[in-house]
């Protein structure tokens, strides 16, 4: 059992939605990178390098968890919500709500939409989730 094992016991809401066979959750991904962590395989600035424009989108945009950072514990755990996709920008948008991510759900193509954790205190972050959304 991993000593960052409490994500593993708490029900990841955030806008993105669990709905398709080709969903992709993380969280083992996460598990794995905080015990390297832990036993000193990597370094703190290694895993806490959120870019600028991630900590100003989860600061501004984020939705507050319940979680505490597994790094620093000093502050509550951010989601946010990117999609990428056919005429949208190339570096994506940030949603901050959940009908706009239902608008998308319902266009033609084939988007995906990621659900990244964020920590603007020392800037972890680790993608959550990834789900296929639209009509193709």
């Amino acid at each position: 059992m991993s000593r960052h094992s409490t994500s593993q016991n708490l029900t990841r809401k955030g806008l993105v939605p669990v709905q398709r066979s080709g969903d992709v959750d993380y969280r083992l991904a996460r598990e794995r990178l905080l015990d390297a962590w832990a036993e000193g395989q990597l370094a703190t600035d290694l895993i806490c390098d959120a870019q600028p424009m991630l900590l100003r989108n989860a600061e501004h945009c984020g939705e507050k968890t319940e979680i505490s950072c597994p790094i620093c514990n000093e502050a509550q755990l951010l989601n946010v919500t990117y999609v990428f996709g056919p005429r949208l920008p190339a570096h994506g948008r940030c949603i901050s709500v959940s009908v706009e991510l239902d608008r998308i759900n319902k266009r033609s193509g084939e988007f995906t939409a990621y659900l990244i954790e964020v920590c603007i205190s020392c800037g972890w972050n680790h993608m959550i989730r990834s789900t296929t959304l639209g009509k193709y």
